[in-house]
């Protein structure tokens, strides 16, 4: 198809918007993309081809759709908003690959769409523009309910994909960077300005491969558990670790207890939580839940 023709066009969105009186719900974070070449850039960089099965999250109008109907053999796309099926059925109605779902992603039953779906070890790819305000849970729903992945490649705000990303001894790691982490590995693969969006949003977006890891990063004992003692130890940045833990535990430990479990994993008390790497707070998550559980 001529790239002037193709839903991701100023001129298209605009046509198809008008057509169809569809205004912006600002509660949804609509911002739908205008250039073919910022898609065609995306898809070539996850290597998805003819064989791959393609879940996506909030198609819109069917800008991203129609190109990952072009390059894959199937598309699954997830919609909440029920305005924008009619459209889905017009501007997708060349590609018989696409299944259009009325599903909130939060509520649905990924893994068994995939099943209903995908050929069976199918290799199959997350791709969304994602709402700012919704990425952390979207995210963090796909990896903890184990979806079987290859990569998820998003499109959302680029503070937060900084935030993912982040290493650490830097302002953006927190227990964000570490819950993402631990599940895959990220990779910042391109910085996307406001003006490829419509209506613009007032900052920057990134593209944001996490690519899954075969097995976790680190071994824990109990993962909520380990989530829970990272976010405690990041509840108060300018606070040592020592003095967040003490908060977290409450009256269940010492300071001085805290402070022996902290020697033992070679975790200095006077560190700031955005100073340790996961693998030491795996060590310290396992010390602590030993401790608790007398083994």
């Amino acid at each position: 198809m001529e790239k002037n023709k193709m839903i991701a066009t100023p001129s298209k969105t605009r046509e198809i918007i008008k057509e169809n009186q569809f205004y912006f719900k600002k509660s949804l974070g609509q911002n739908f993309i205008i250039d073919t070449n910022i898609l065609e850039n995306m898809i070539e960089s996850i290597g998805i081809d003819a064989s791959a099965g393609v879940i996506e999250i909030g198609p819109g109008i069917g800008a991203l759709t129609e190109q990952l109907a072009i390059h894959a053999d199937r598309v699954l796309a997830f919609e909440i908003d029920h305005r924008l099926l009619p459209i889905l059925d017009e501007t997708l109605k060349e590609y018989s690959n696409v299944n259009v779902l009325h599903e909130d992603i939060l509520q649905a039953d990924v893994v068994q769409r995939m099943t209903e779906f995908f050929k069976a070890d199918q290799p199959v790819y997350v791709v969304a523009n994602l709402p700012y305000y919704i990425t952390t849970p979207i995210v963090m729903k796909l990896l903890e309910e184990d979806v079987p992945f290859q990569s998820i490649t998003i499109m959302i705000q680029k503070e937060v994909a900084e935030r993912i990303a982040a290493q650490p001894n830097s302002k953006q790691y927190g227990s964000l960077s570490i819950a993402v982490q631990y599940y895959t590995k990220p990779e910042i693969s391109m910085i996307v300005p406001p003006s490829v969006f419509m209506p613009q949003p007032k900052v920057h977006s990134a593209v944001l491969e996490l690519t899954k890891r075969e097995k976790p990063l680190v071994h824990v004992c109990d993962e909520p558990y380990f989530f829970e003692l990272v976010r405690g130890c990041f509840a108060q940045r300018r606070k040592t670790v020592h003095n967040n833990l003490a908060n977290y535990f409450k009256k269940k430990y010492s300071k001085d207890e805290i402070g022996s479990v902290l020697e033992e994993v070679e975790i200095a008390p006077s560190q700031r939580a955005e100073s340790i790497s996961i693998e030491k707070f795996a060590d310290l998550a396992n010390a602590m839940y030993k401790k608790e559980h007398n083994s």
